[in-house]
């Protein structure tokens, strides 16, 4: 799809100038420090356009890179690595950023059991390898998609009436329907927090918009009888203090939707 957009009905700036017999060789060069991802990604991109291109991947998926490596070489047919370039390019670039990113965030970490969570802000199309990046970089995936997890956030508890309702409709559509799915409910307050724990039957709580205090005392009354998950207004000048309350895991959808490219260059 990525190179349908992009090359559309030909490459007509390489077709214009470049020999159809022309050959050479491109190395992909980092142009910054990170983390590299996506490059069985680029490798694919290149081999849809031209079979014989000669692809070398001299970076692994998650290795750290400094400006100046060389990542990936590229040999063969001239029109077609300029075709595949960008294509190539725009995936390792945007998976090389949030695998980079991550891996910071990661670090900010160290020394608390916290684990750092993606979320469902991805780019349409793109969630599992933005997902894949976030891996890469040392983070941990949460669910994939509506699917494989049920989540009752604010929006459903409101839709269904209150938390005890939203619980208990949960498993009663859950024993209907044959699914053995997790539940993760979000509280906004120390009171609903005390409701869910009064009624139980979820599996991971989800503390939305506490600040480090509020959430030490909501992680104090939980007391490890469920997972534990702060999300919302976490920057990376506060997340140490969020982590060092001892909250199981830390979600950041910026991590996949508010992220800068890594700057890598194909070089003739």
């Amino acid at each position: 799809m990525a190179l349908r957009e992009d090359v559309g009905d030909g490459d007509h700036s390489t077709l214009a100038c470049i020999p159809p017999q022309a050959t050479g060789t491109a190395r992909m060069v980092a142009k910054a420090d990170g983390v590299l991802c996506g490059a069985e990604v680029g490798q694919r991109v290149f081999q849809i356009v031209d079979p014989t291109l000669d692809v070398t991947i001299l970076k692994q998926d998650g290795d750290l890179i400094v400006k100046g490596d060389t990542v990936m070489t590229v040999s063969g047919h001239s029109g077609s690595i300029l075709t595949a370039e960008r294509t190539a390019l725009n995936f390792m670039q945007r998976l090389s950023g949030i695998a980079t990113e991550t891996a910071r965030m990661v670090a900010m970490l160290k020394g608390t059991k916290t684990r750092l969570l993606d979320t469902r802000k991805t780019t349409p199309n793109m969630r599992l390898l933005e997902k894949y990046a976030v891996h890469c970089g040392g983070g941990t995936n949460h669910r994939i998609g509506l699917y494989d997890m049920i989540m009752l956030k604010d929006n459903h508890i409101d839709f269904a009436g209150g938390i005890t309702q939203a619980i208990d409709r949960t498993h009663q559509y859950l024993d209907n329907t044959g699914r053995n799915l997790r539940i993760e409910i979000e509280v906004r307050s120390i009171d609903e927090l005390r409701q869910v724990l009064d009624h139980g039957g979820v599996d991971r709580i989800m503390l939305d918009n506490f600040d480090p205090a509020t959430l030490a005392q909501a992680v104090a009354l939980i007391n490890g009888r469920y997972e534990t998950e702060a999300s919302g207004g976490i920057t990376e000048s506060t997340i140490r203090q969020y982590a060092e309350t001892g909250v199981d895991f830390i979600s950041v959808g910026a991590l996949t939707h508010h992220i800068k490219s890594l700057d890598l260059s194909l070089i003739v």
